[in-house]
């Protein structure tokens, strides 16, 4: 039976109408579906209401400062640690590279996330051929065509939400290593710049305890030449000056080898390095006082990378758990095809729409193998977000703890120092005029030096523990 052109027109167009009818309405069905969630398996940990350790008291020499700042290292008053600081947080290869781990991040993010748009593909093309049969006529061919194709991924379960959400926190977690790798950068550079500053405060205390200790020799030469001493005793204040000289060789060897480490930390060739200094006496050790140990919750780093990794974890558990339910797509194309060489003037119109529901049925345990791993990695994030939150209570109580002992032990160094000077200098006097004996000058002498070298590498540990008290407290930083 002959069907009119526009008849048959109208019922194509109304079957086309149908079809993408009954397709959308499957689609809000498939979408009304409930995605798969992972609950936040974070770990409710009781925090302590307050520390262990005693919190530092104010002196003298400290700052002002309560609670560390977000540029911390400006309370110990150093220009020169600043600068180098500025070095550090441009040229530190480490920290370069965690910042290229950033960017790997979002690069992979963005990845993930395309995920979520159709996928549509062109092709254009023309051909021309020619067939000659045995015997036969020749006959030739062409055709030229153009098509849109696209495809879809209907989210019904949430897998694809879910791989968004992994890779949304691990990009957070990056981005919270590198915070932490700064802030670790920074301790590093402080103290190993501490660490030079009182090689060189040691040398030169050296330097003047030998230029004592050649002073005294004179005085035991010159009553040796009047025959008031005996040449043991040159021998002994000649000894004792050796052994200062012998002294002055390693702590200049540990001075540039510091410098050297500096370097290292600033990106610069060692050769290279060069190190203003500053009076050693001039730094300041700032006071710092911690919050609440809940406070580290959200003022560390490290713990809101911990928190972030483990957000991915669940994420990838209910990704893993949602590859194993069906997949749906949809797809469409279009094509206008014309037996004519570069020319659709006249084109033959085709247009497809499908719906497919696809269902592994034998891999081999492989995607339930897969959700097993998620949930055992989410169960170590798990142990090492409660790992991380110990530790960075540990930590701040014993910088707490060093912060006080040290500062306990150079008040007691000072007072050994001052009271050792004063033994010296009445040893040198009665020695002088004759009513003493070189032996009470000789080991009034290595308590003097030893008590003077003593003090600074006490000092060096009370800015040690300032700086890692600043570290343990998250450097300033807020989540």
């Amino acid at each position: 039976m002959h069907i009119p052109a526009t008849d048959y027109r109208l019922r194509s167009t109304q079957r086309a109408r149908s079809v993408l009818c009954l397709l959308s309405s499957v689609s809000c069905l498939l979408l009304a579906a409930c995605a798969i969630t992972e609950p936040s398996s974070r770990p409710q940990m009781p925090m302590p209401e307050q520390w262990s350790e005693p919190l530092p008291v104010a002196r003298a020499e400290s700052g002002v400062e309560s609670s560390v700042a977000a540029e911390w290292w400006q309370g110990f008053a150093s220009a020169e640690l600043n600068r180098l600081l500025e070095i550090a947080f441009r040229d530190n290869p480490d920290l370069l590279i965690s910042a290229e781990r950033v960017r790997q991040a979002e690069i992979a993010l963005r990845l993930t996330s395309a995920a979520r748009l159709p996928n549509v593909n062109a092709n254009l093309g023309t051909s021309k051929s020619r067939s000659t049969p045995d015997g036969g006529t020749t006959t030739r061919r062409e055709a030229s065509s153009l098509g849109v194709s696209m495809s879809y991924e209907l989210d019904l379960w949430g897998r694809i939400a879910a791989t968004v959400a992994a890779g949304e926190a691990s990009l957070q977690a990056t981005r919270f290593d590198h915070a932490t790798a700064r802030l670790s950068l920074a301790a590093s550079v402080t103290s190993v710049y501490f660490e030079s500053l009182a090689a060189g405060e040691r040398l030169r205390i050296a330097e003047e305890n030998l230029a004592a200790a050649e002073r005294i020799l004179a005085i035991v030469e010159a009553r040796h030449r009047h025959g008031v001493a005996t040449s043991l005793d040159v021998s002994q204040q000649s000894t004792t000056v050796l052994a200062q000289r012998a002294a002055l060789i390693p702590l200049a060897v540990q001075a540039r080898q510091l410098r050297s480490a500096l370097a290292l930390l600033l990106g610069q060739m060692p050769q290279d390095m060069n190190l203003a200094g500053e009076p050693w006496a001039d730094l300041r050790i700032p006071l710092l006082i911690p919050e609440m140990p809940a406070s580290l919750l959200t003022r560390r780093p490290d713990i809101a990378a911990a928190e972030a990794s483990l957000a991915a974890s669940d994420a990838n558990v209910a990704a893993a758990r949602a590859a194993l339910l069906p997949g749906v797509s949809l797809s469409a194309s279009g094509s206008l095809g014309s037996e004519v060489l570069l020319d659709l003037a006249h084109p033959t119109r085709s247009l497809s729409v499908a719906l497919s529901l696809a269902q592994n049925l034998f891999d081999g345990g492989r995607l339930r193998l897969q959700t097993e791993s998620a949930r055992s990695q989410r169960a170590v994030q798990i142990i090492h977000y409660a790992q991380v939150v110990r530790a960075a209570l540990k930590e701040v109580e014993d910088a707490l703890g060093n912060v006080e002992k040290t500062a306990r032990q150079e008040t007691a160094q000072q007072a050994v120092l001052a009271q050792a000077s004063r033994s010296l200098r009445l040893a040198e006097l009665r020695y002088r005029e004759g009513a003493g004996d070189l032996l009470s000058v000789l080991e009034s002498q290595r308590t003097v030096f030893s008590a003077r070298d003593q003090l600074v590498t006490l000092r060096l540990s009370r800015l040690q523990a300032a700086i890692e008290l600043a570290r343990a407290m998250g450097g300033g930083w807020i989540k």
